[in-house]
C-alpha cells in the first residue's frame, strides 16, 4: 500500500510532499506518532484566518458602501401597499368589504362556503363563490336597484353578499358588536327567522338571548317537537347542527387569516425599517 507523508522543510514553510512505500501497520504507526500542531503548522493557520477575516472586511465594506449610494434621479416610483394573498378574490374582497365586514371576513366565509369555487351549487341550491340562494340573491338585487337579468359573476356575488350582511347587521343591531357576527354568520346559513325563533325561546325559558354561547343549546333544541310546535316559534322545526357548525368554522378561518396578516404585516414593517437604514 502506497501512502504520502509530507516532509516538514525546518528552514522554510514551503511543505515539500515524499512518496514512501510502508505496510499498513507502519502506516497507522506513523499517523499516530505525525504531529499537525509544529510552529510551521500554526503559522500557516494564522496565515489563513488573516486573510479569511480580511476577505470578510472586504465583502462587508462593499456592501455597505452600495447600500449607502444614493439613488440614481429619476421617475419616482409609486408606493404600493402589500397584501397577504388569500385566494385570486382578495382584490374584489378588498373593494367591496367595509366596516362591518372586513376582506378577511368575507375570504372566510367565501371559503367556508364555496373553497374559492366560483361554479359551487349546494345541494339546498346555493350557487357561486358566496353561495346565496336564489331568491336571496333577487330580493338583494331588487334593493341595490340591479336588474337580475345581469349575468352572475364573482364581483357581484361578493356586492350581493355584502349588502346582505350589511341588512343583518341591521337587524341585529341591538346585539353588541362583539357577539353580532355570530348572529349574522347564523343569518346568513341557516335564516335569520329561525334565529329569531331561537331567541323566542330562549327569552320565554329565561336564557341570555343576546349571547350565542347561551343561544346554542335553545338553536339545538328547535329540532324538538316540544319545542318547535310553541306557538311562539314561527318557523317550525330547525336542525341548527349545520348552521352551528359553519359559524365555528367560518370564525375559526377569519381568525386564521387575521394572525397571518398581523404575521405578514410585522415582516413587511421589519423589511420596511431594514430598507431604509
Amino acid at each position: 500500500m502506497q501512502f504520502i507523508f509530507w516532509k516538514i522543510d525546518n528552514n522554510a514553510v514551503n511543505l515539500q510532499p515524499e512518496r514512501t512505500l510502508v505496510s499498513p501497520d507502519d502506516a497507522t504507526f506513523a499517523m499516530t506518532e505525525t504531529k499537525y500542531n509544529g510552529p510551521e503548522m500554526n503559522a500557516r493557520k494564522l496565515t489563513v484566518l488573516l486573510l479569511t477575516a480580511a476577505l470578510i472586511l472586504i465583502l462587508f465594506l462593499t456592501r455597505t458602501r452600495s447600500g449607502n449610494q444614493p439613488e440614481e434621479p429619476g421617475e419616482e416610483i409609486p408606493f404600493q401597499e402589500q397584501f397577504l394573498y388569500i385566494s385570486p378574490f382578495d382584490s374584489i374582497f378588498r373593494l367591496y368589504a367595509d366596516s362591518v365586514c372586513d376582506w378577511k371576513m368575507l375570504a372566510a366565509i367565501a371559503y367556508v362556503e364555496s373553497k374559492f369555487d366560483t361554479a359551487a351549487h349546494s345541494y339546498r341550491g346555493a350557487q357561486g363563490l358566496m353561495q346565496i340562494m336564489p331568491a336571496t340573491y333577487r330580493h338583494t338585487l331588487a334593493k341595490m336597484g340591479v336588474p337580475d337579468t345581469m349575468a352572475q359573476n364573482v364581483e357581484l356575488d361578493v356586492m350581493v353578499a355584502v349588502h346582505y350582511i350589511g341588512e343583518l347587521n341591521s337587524l341585529f343591531s341591538f346585539i353588541n358588536e362583539k357577539e353580532r357576527m355570530n348572529y349574522i354568520l347564523g343569518s346568513y346559513n341557516g335564516g335569520s327567522n329561525h334565529i329569531f325563533d331561537a331567541m323566542r325561546i330562549a327569552r320565554k325559558q329565561g336564557v341570555n338571548r343576546y349571547s350565542w354561547s347561551c343561544l346554542t343549546p335553545v338553536l339545538v333544541s328547535l329540532s324538538s317537537s316540544e319545542v318547535y310546535t310553541d306557538s311562539i316559534c314561527r318557523y317550525g322545526c330547525f336542525d341548527a347542527t349545520e348552521t352551528l357548525n359553519y359559524v365555528r368554522r367560518v370564525t375559526r378561518k377569519y381568525n386564521e387569516y387575521k394572525s397571518q396578516d398581523l404575521l405578514f404585516r410585522a415582516f413587511e414593517k421589519l423589511a420596511d425599517n431594514n430598507k431604509n437604514k
